[in-house]
């Protein structure tokens, strides 16, 4: 007897098996009969929630994103933390380590999948940056960041780091790749008007050597 499912399991369950089918066997070669073997479902039903094999890479990446979001928004709502508390959390929920979250990273970094990569990437600032000028302008009333366009100077930051730091887009050494963080930390505190020194929390995240 088939078992009806509760349609957002049943859409997950699609998501989870084509999340591992595009990474093991690779975004480009997995098809839609793999996904359908994978969840032994009828191409019917397939095509009741998804309507191309981009379209569930899509939804994948969306589930990453919306999950990143609400680690960030809990963050975010804690009247405890101070502005800097705050960046700090969120940063180290951005980047803990996560298998399957590299794997779907690492099949957008095929020269074929660019133009998805560059979706998740505009999608990914498109939440997050208000999320971060929340912090900024709460920086502001803190008197820990001087700067009249939080919103603005936000996005900037965001947008060069999320590019220049893909190491799967210019592949750095790890040298080049510690100076870059060591820049980036710099260049914070002059847009945000924030004191020398006040973001070397940053480098220590991704260099814990540095502490």
């Amino acid at each position: 007897m088939r078992v009806t499912k509760n349609p957002e399991q049943r859409r997950n369950e699609i998501l989870d098996a084509a999340e591992m089918l595009f990474m093991t066997k690779g975004y480009t070669k997995a098809t839609i009969m793999d996904i359908l073997e994978a969840c032994d479902i009828a191409k019917g039903t397939f095509y009741y929630y998804f309507q191309s094999k981009e379209e569930v890479m899509h939804a994948i990446i969306t589930r990453f994103i919306t999950s990143g979001v609400a680690a960030a928004r809990r963050i975010v709502s804690d009247p405890e933390l101070s502005a800097h508390e705050k960046i700090f959390q969120i940063i180290t929920a951005q980047n803990q380590p996560d298998e399957r979250k590299l794997g779907v990273i690492e099949q957008l970094h095929d020269v074929q999948n660019v133009e998805m990569h560059q979706k998740s990437l505009v999608e990914t600032v498109l939440q997050l940056s208000p999320i971060l000028t929340e912090v900024i302008e709460q920086g502001i009333q803190e008197g820990v960041f001087q700067t009249s366009t939080p919103r603005e100077s936000i996005e900037f930051l965001f947008v060069s780091s999320q590019f220049i730091l893909d190491q799967g887009i210019f592949q750095w050494e790890a040298e080049q790749y510690e100076k870059k963080i060591e820049a980036f930390a710099g260049i914070m505190e002059r847009v945000l008007g924030a004191e020398p020194g006040s973001f070397t929390y940053v480098t220590q995240l991704y260099f814990p050597h540095q502490a």
